[in-house]
């Protein structure tokens, strides 16, 4: 017995973008953080990647303007009474850039070779709820043996190691999206580039020049081209928030995925409801190296994150567009409840800093020994001005603090490939709302994001065990041990919770705030 989802109404909901008008080229000019390292579906991790990657590409579920879990490739599933067995119907008309139909057989291919150990997928842990999918990723079981099977060109079953409550959710990720079979195999690594790469979704590759744009435009074999109002989207890297501010301003961008929060009080003013902040399901935090004396020793770790004034970072730095942040998993968040936050969070900031100080002198630091430490950051004034407020906040017990920037590209590669740092700065977005795709962070084998090199057997045990726990109530405990654990060691020391803010042009017709941040261009069209 199974439970049916048709996509009926779902699929009459998206198909609502008004055409352009015949010959009339509607161009999209969008903002957007940085350049991507890779458009490799299978090796991406950050959300500005994400964003080009959603145009370009369709999974079997995607998520619609309002963030909701609609049909994508998949016209329906059927999900098993145990809720352990997926089986998704392709719909007829999804075909490749080039033409080529899209099969289930090009879904086993894709999820194969994202799992497989030498593709070295930075976010293949995601989809670990597959069967096997982890034996496979860790070169236990050949990527045959994962739980994916293509039952005919338009039938894909997956099977999962046990009920998994936010899958569907899962799947809009950009792990879900497929390859182009035939392009991989004939260009390898090369078949991201322009000239080589064939893609699914509403949008094709046409230019990369890095410091400048990506080009992407229509793609007249998508299955719902009709529905598409936006001809040419180009991507700019907009690190610099107030140059972007000013490009917006101007007329140069119809929209930016962030703003200058030195300049929040002038923008409410100023522009009204072109500038957009919505809550967010989201973590800033600072990544600890717990291999490095001394920050190996929990007291020291401790010490840092209770010396913090995170209401003064969110309101005065922030503007009000963050929310101080005493837990990791973010409140709201869904099959939880509310998060362990840190046992502090009641305590005034003069009996923080007492503590702080003992624990320091506990560890073996004081005025005649200081604790030196060097705090690493992405470019960026928000963050620059944050590390500096901290350094000022840490001073009061003696640290010594420098500061390290670097470009954003540069700044994750050196904490994904397990370079040196003391702290530094990061954030996370959730990719489905459940706690595990916060607490899975810091797993000892998750070398993709666990940054702080933190290794604890019992925390890994508890993880598994929520993992195994069908009854979301127990699983929702399990996991509030897990965090609990979490906030006694402090890989990571959490500072705020997202809000998301967004420069949006008045011209850009079908933006519609979420949770999750997400704005695929097929929704959107511009007005004249």
């Amino acid at each position: 017995m199974t439970r049916r989802y048709l996509a009926a109404a779902a699929l009459a909901a998206m198909l609502t973008v008004v055409a352009a008008p015949a010959m009339a080229e509607m161009v999209y000019h969008r903002g957007n953080t940085a350049d991507p390292e890779t458009l490799d579906q299978h090796k991406t991790s950050t959300v500005y990647e994400a964003n080009i990657l959603r145009d370009l590409y369709e999974g079997l579920v995607i998520y619609d303007a309002r963030a909701n879990v609609v049909p994508g490739v998949a016209e329906s599933w059927e999900v098993s009474d145990d809720g352990t067995v997926y089986t998704f119907r392709l719909r007829a008309d999804a075909r490749w850039s080039n033409g080529d139909p899209v099969t289930a057989g090009d879904f086993v291919y894709s999820l194969r070779r994202i799992l497989a150990p030498e593709t070295g997928a930075k976010y293949a842990n995601v989809l670990y709820p597959i069967a096997n999918a982890e034996k496979v990723n860790g070169g236990k079981l050949p990527p045959e043996e994962i739980g994916v099977t293509a039952r005919d060109d338009r039938t894909l079953e997956i099977r999962l190691a046990a009920a998994t409550p936010y899958f569907l959710h899962l799947m809009t990720h950009q792990t879900g999206l497929p390859v182009h079979p035939a392009s991989v195999e004939a260009h390898g690594p090369a078949f991201v580039r322009p000239e080589n790469i064939v893609s699914n979704g509403a949008y094709m590759l046409t230019e990369t020049l890095p410091n400048a744009h990506v080009k992407v435009v229509k793609n007249p074999h998508f299955h719902a081209a009709d529905s598409v109002g936006i001809d040419t989207v180009y991507f700019y890297p907009t690190e610099d928030r107030s140059a972007a501010l000013r490009r917006f301003q101007a007329g140069e961008l119809h929209s930016n995925n962030d703003a200058p929060v030195e300049q929040v009080a002038w923008m409410k003013e100023n522009l009204g409801d072109r500038f957009r902040v919505a809550p967010y399901l989201g973590t800033y935090y600072y990544a600890v190296k717990t291999d490095k004396a001394p920050f190996s020793d929990v007291r020291v770790r401790q010490a840092l994150s209770m010396a913090i004034d995170r209401e003064f970072i969110a309101e005065e730095i922030w503007g009000g567009t963050m929310v101080a942040g005493y837990s990791f998993v973010p409140p709201g968040i869904g099959n939880y409840g509310a998060p362990a936050f840190a046992d502090y969070k009641t305590k005034s900031m003069i009996d923080r800093e007492d503590a702080a100080i003992a624990l320091l002198k506990a560890a073996g630091f004081g005025p005649d020994r200081p604790l030196k430490v060097e705090i690493r950051y992405n470019t960026s004034e928000n963050h620059k001005n944050t590390a500096l407020a901290i350094a000022d906040m840490w001073r009061p017990l003696g640290v010594e603090v420098a500061l390290l920037n670097s470009d954003t590209a540069t700044h994750y590669a050196v904490l994904r490939d397990k370079g040196d740092f003391d702290v530094a700065r990061a954030g996370w977005i959730g990719d489905y709302s459940d706690p595990q795709n916060f607490l899975f962070m810091v797993e000892s084998d998750n070398d993709g994001f666990n940054y702080a090199n933190y290794d604890n057997p019992a925390y890994d045990a508890l993880m598994d065990r929520a993992a195994a726990e069908i009854d979301l109530q127990k699983r929702a405990a399990i996991l509030k041990q897990v965090e609990a654990i979490f906030m006694r060691d402090l890989p990571f020391i959490p500072l705020m919770y997202y809000g998301s803010i967004s420069l949006v042009s008045d011209k850009l017709a079908g933006w519609e705030d979420n949770i999750q941040n997400v704005h695929a261009s097929r929704w959107m069209s511009i007005r004249e």
